[in-house]
């Protein structure tokens, strides 16, 4: 088994006295560092919710990674960062997370092989399979022999939604740079992962409550995944992001931020209206 040594972004802010946050981990899209795609939303829950993000390998602060591993082991290996970073995480009960792509089909495996570590979750422009991976190989082998920056140009037409790119620019450089200093061969074996990875026939097995986000402009991860992923776990709920297509905490962070509040922090009694999305 190949468990991928990951690295953490903290986005926590000082403890207040008296006062506990609820901890919830991040998950990057391919591509991404974890810090330009989750900072603007993270600034807008750093009051209410304890952040850290994970970078994949060979992304942003994390280590490449040359051998192969799956998607359980990218999931293996966020647990071990978790219990890394936050010693006493284990011990302190369920902790919520929330994924992005990649991300978010780990924070699924996460919700299989370790229920009970988790009290929500929150799945982003994602899905239980995505993509064809006959696709993912040939990107891989791609990647692999041109490096990243061949993937620039499709990514800023995948990522982003209508106008995006001329109305925040500096958040729309800041991770086409991250994609275009990532690693090609750990990028390569991400695409390997996602290649195998279809957890369908095992979403009935999920049963805390799943957020699943759609940017209606994605064409990666449409809203059909999410909707499936949804209507397939025990608990679920889609939500749709006008405008938004495959990187929504950095194209619609209020939106975003919302959703999220209102998630992790309702089971706690503590409610928000989300803006920007319509249930599905």
């Amino acid at each position: 088994m190949t468990v991928p040594r990951l690295t953490a972004v903290d986005f926590r802010r000082p403890a207040e006295q008296g006062r506990t946050r609820p901890l919830v981990v991040l998950g990057p899209s391919l591509g991404t560092a974890a810090q330009p795609l989750w900072q603007r939303t993270a600034d807008l829950l750093a009051d209410d919710l304890d952040l850290i993000a994970w970078d994949l390998p060979g992304h942003g602060t994390s280590a490449p990674q040359a051998e192969p591993f799956t998607i359980a082991e990218l999931a293996a290996g966020v647990l071990e960062l978790v219990d890394r970073t936050l010693p006493t995480a284990s011990e302190a009960g369920p902790i919520g997370y929330a994924g992005v792509s990649v991300g978010g089909a780990t924070g699924l495996q996460l919700l299989l092989d370790a229920p009970d570590r988790f009290r929500a979750a929150a799945v982003i422009c994602s899905g239980a399979k995505i993509g064809d991976p006959a696709a993912w190989r040939e990107r891989a082998e791609t990647v692999r022999a041109s490096g990243t920056p061949v993937m620039v140009t499709g990514s800023a037409q995948r990522w982003f939604g209508p106008g995006f790119l001329a109305r925040e620019a500096p958040t729309a450089t800041a991770l086409l740079s991250s994609l275009q200093h990532a690693d090609r061969f750990s990028y390569a074996r991400v695409c390997e992962a996602l290649a195998g990875f279809d957890v369908r026939d095992r979403l009935a097995e999920i049963a805390v409550p799943v957020l699943a986000v759609a940017g209606a402009a994605d064409a990666v991860a449409p809203v059909g995944l999410a909707r499936e992923v949804a209507d397939g776990v025990a608990d679920g709920r889609a939500v749709e992001l006008p405008g938004v297509a495959h990187l929504a905490p950095a194209e619609d962070p209020v939106a975003t931020a919302a959703l999220l509040r209102e998630h992790f922090l309702g089971s706690q009694g503590v409610t928000g209206a989300p803006s920007g999305g319509d249930d599905e």
